[in-house]
């Protein structure tokens, strides 16, 4: 399915001779993505209809369906006349874990707890994470401009979020877009849990809210990057998990919230 479309519409720009111009605009595709398990609906989100096996082993990783990809057995992308299915053969066990959680998403664009019944079911309460990872922060402005160059979803329509994972030598592994930001996260979580979880940070263009750190200290990464502000929520979440959180991640400079410790200058 396309990713994005073409439209014709009409451009104002007030210093012009003709403010009134007839222009093609590129537009991302925002569909209803149904994540089905072993038969069952489970939650309904606006996506953008790209990398949806990622999104749902990403998305079943973070919210605490599954514990590893492996406890999926297979993933079938069915389209639809109202969207897509993404229906998900789940493991016996994690399939009753699944029914225990009883949550229901409404979904919306970049929402992460639409349903929930609890409000113990927002937050988790996460293990602490390792401290292995040592990262030079002078290595963060080609980290930022790797991002905005890989962004071709973004810079066609100006309309979509992206994550992006980085070695600790700054090198970008893998980059998912989407017109959610929780979805753009879950998407390079997939990508992330299947490919042997190799060591580094993630950097989202977008705030840091307390779903992301979430979702990053649940599969276990130990950095999270941001080019806009946290929230209190987000540090604390990220000072209970250790996890290192940088905020306002522009052209030299950043703002390291907490876990400064894993951050070195030369």
């Amino acid at each position: 399915m396309t990713q994005f479309i073409t439209h014709s519409a009409v451009f104002f720009k007030k210093s012009a001779d003709l403010p009134f111009q007839t222009k093609t605009e590129t537009l991302a595709v925002e569909i209803p993505v149904a994540l089905v398990y072993n038969g069952i609906s489970h939650t309904v989100m606006m996506c953008t209809p790209t990398d949806l096996e990622d999104f749902a082993i990403g998305f079943s990783l973070t919210e605490g369906i599954i514990d590893k990809p492996n406890d999926i057995y297979g993933v079938d992308v069915v389209e639809s006349c109202h969207g897509i299915e993404v229906q998900i053969e789940l493991a016996t066990r994690c399939f009753v874990r699944l029914k225990e959680l009883r949550r229901t998403l409404t979904g919306r664009t970049g929402c992460g707890i639409c349903g929930s019944e609890q409000l113990e079911q927002v937050t988790k309460k996460l293990p602490k994470l390792n401290r292995t990872l040592q990262f030079d922060i002078r290595l963060l402005d080609n980290c930022l401009s790797a991002v905005y160059s890989a962004q071709t979803l973004g810079k066609e329509t100006g309309a979509t979020h992206a994550a992006a994972f980085f070695d600790v030598q700054g090198k970008l592994l893998a980059i998912r877009e989407d017109v959610g930001r929780h979805v753009a996260l879950d998407k390079l979580l997939g990508w992330y849990a299947q490919h042997q979880t190799p060591q580094g940070f993630v950097l989202v263009t977008s705030r840091a809210s307390y779903e992301m750190v979430q979702k990053v200290a649940t599969c276990g990464v130990e950095m999270l990057a941001a080019i806009s502000a946290g929230t209190e929520l987000a540090l604390k979440m990220a000072q209970d998990t250790d996890l290192t959180l940088i905020g306002f991640a522009r052209e030299g400079r950043a703002t390291i919230y907490c876990g400064a410790e894993r951050i070195k200058c030369g």
